[in-house]
């Protein structure tokens, strides 16, 4: 695109949030320095069970460690700092953010025992950050979370403008609108691109302010008899503070439930950035002590999650709450993509109970914190950027946003839709993308971060979908002859005392393969459980049309 310069380039490579809204990590890169921006992490997919969380794969930040000057983090959310534990422990450097951001980033390195491990650098909006050949500035932005970012970061070949989670809010809860002036200067002065959030971009108009949900709070407030019992995201703070403002109001006592929002709420009062009065505040202990008339219940759980506040109470598997007739049950968020099922599953579950349930559908109990098509449009009428590349979002996501961006006036040639890994150059004459390097998911299972692979998961799904059979065998020493079994365990394939004639099918299927050896071997051991696998597995797909998997053992006597 356009004429090929000699001077040096700035590389731009997104390792997540691309074709996906979560883990977001963007590596920019000019000569020896690097600088990245998020450390994100993604909950896990349908088809991967057992896994906990999903975080970028940072071979390429491990291969230049000795370049990064630093880790900038936009706000507090989970796909913006889920991964900062992870990647701090491998790869240190000084991590730079708002109060309320990094104050949530140490919580989670102290839950990993990590604390110390790198400086973490509080800045206020306006500030400035020499970092190598970057100087990146921060900037104030409306989003679902005190403290939101944006970062104009000021490169040797121009000024590149990444809007992290953004909406526009005239009448945000903390008072102050997004910094439009700053914006509006860089655009004046020139921006090289924008990198801008898409989630919203499939959405017409401009999102509704926060302000509307806490007055849709205090109009179901004042109408509610027993208790209220609210469900949201932890970290929507100025959520948070609307219903204990409207707690206050109608005389109820707030309580806190779900370890997530126990320890957010926690952080944000010590910072100032949640307000309760003296006495509002109870335990779980303390319900009891309380008419239901004068208790809000403030719990995670908004996505349906199974080990979540609102399940637990709503399947009465919580120890010291249960969902009765009498409640109001808000469900204060939208069901992130891929969560509808868990979120309708509990929905059902309360209003099998008998709760009064509120949900977005049919009152006003949510906002998003993503900027619809025209705040996006002021966005990029303001900055005036030469190049756009969309990011955060799903590939529809970024397609309608540079579909949006061309609207707006921009040349075709001059926006980029991108996948992780790609290595994106630019300076002041050209734009293209030039090469991939390592990318993808680490997967983290319990304390393993990245033994699980694709291989374990496709055991894991074949055991899960159909089930395993185990064959046993026991192998005298000298001899090579089987001395005791085929004996047949299975878990999850089918109840074995009432299917007598299939044991015995496999178990003789399995005997024929091993005859067929003769005196065994050790060095044989491989041959026969191969043998045996694939007789018994015949056999069974023969006879029932099913593929356990098949596990032969061999015990030498």
């Amino acid at each position: 695109m356009g004429r090929r310069s000699k001077e040096p380039r700035l590389k731009i490579i997104p390792l997540g949030g691309l074709g996906e809204i979560g883990k977001n990590l963007t590596v920019y890169e000019y000569q020896n320095d690097i600088v990245v921006v998020d450390l994100g992490s993604i909950f896990p997919r349908e088809d991967m069970p057992g896994v906990d969380l999903v975080i970028p794969d940072t071979t390429y930040l491990e291969r230049n460690r000795e370049k990064i000057r630093g880790y900038f983090i936009t706000h507090g959310h989970e796909d913006h700092i889920g991964a900062v534990p992870y990647v701090l422990r491998k790869i240190p450097a000084p991590v730079y953010g708002t109060k309320l951001t990094l104050a949530l980033c140490e919580s989670k390195l102290k839950e990993h025992r990590l604390t110390g491990v790198a400086p973490l650098n509080v800045v206020e909006p306006g500030d400035v950050i020499k970092a190598g050949a970057f100087k990146v500035e921060f900037i104030h932005v409306n989003h679902s979370i005190a403290g939101a970012c944006a970062l104009a970061i000021h490169t040797p070949v121009g000024v590149v403008v990444h809007t992290g989670d953004f909406k526009v809010d005239y009448t945000p809860q903390d008072g102050t609108p997004i910094d439009f002036g700053r914006f509006a200067e860089l655009g004046s002065r020139g921006v090289l691109a924008l990198l801008a959030d898409s989630t919203n971009v499939e959405r017409p108009g401009y999102t509704m302010s926060e302000r509307k949900v806490a007055a849709t709070f205090n109009s179901l407030f004042e109408r509610a008899d027993g208790r209220v019992i609210i469900a949201m995201f932890a970290s929507n703070v100025s959520r948070i503070q609307s219903v204990v403002d409207s707690s206050v109001h109608f005389g109820r006592k707030v309580c806190f439930v779900g370890r997530s929002m126990v320890n957010v709420s926690k952080v944000a009062m010590q910072l100032g950035y949640l307000k309760i009065p003296d006495g509002k505040l109870i335990s779980t202990d303390e319900l009891d002590r309380y008419p239901d008339s004068q208790i809000t219940v403030v719990t995670t759980g908004s996505q349906g999650e199974p080990m979540s506040g609102l399940s637990r109470m709503a399947f009465a598997e919580h120890r010291k709450l249960e969902i009765r007739e009498s409640d109001m049950v808000i469900i204060s968020a939208t069901p992130i993509p891929g969560n509808e099922k868990s979120v309708s599953r509990v929905i059902n579950q309360l209003f099998r109970i008998g709760a009064n349930v509120i949900y977005e559908a049919l009152a006003e109990v949510h906002v998003s914190g993503h900027a619809r098509q025209e705040e996006l449009k002021l966005m990029h009428s303001l900055v005036k950027p030469k190049y756009f590349i969309p990011v955060h979002g799903e590939y529809r996501h970024l397609h309608h946003h540079a579909n949006l961006a061309r609207s707006l006036g921009m040349p075709e040639d001059n926006v980029l839709i991108c996948e992780i890994g790609d290595v994106i150059e630019m300076n002041q004459h050209s734009l293209d993308v030039t090469g991939v390097v390592p990318n993808g998911s680490v997967l983290i299972d319990g304390l393993g971060i990245g033994d699980v692979g694709a291989v374990v998961l496709r055991d894991r799904k074949h055991l899960a979908e159909d089930g395993m059979l185990i064959v046993v065998m026991g192998v005298d020493h000298d001899l090579g002859s089987v001395v005791s079994g085929p004996d047949i365990i299975s878990r999850g394939f089918v109840y074995m005392r009432e299917a007598d004639d299939l044991v015995e099918g496999a178990r003789e299927a399995a005997r024929r393969a091993i005859d067929a050896f003769g005196p065994i071997d050790s060095s044989d051991w491989n041959h026969v459980k191969n043998d045996v696998r694939e007789s018994v597995q015949r056999y069974i797909y023969d006879t029932i049309k099913r593929n356990p998997m098949i596990l032969p053992i061999i015990v030498e006597i």
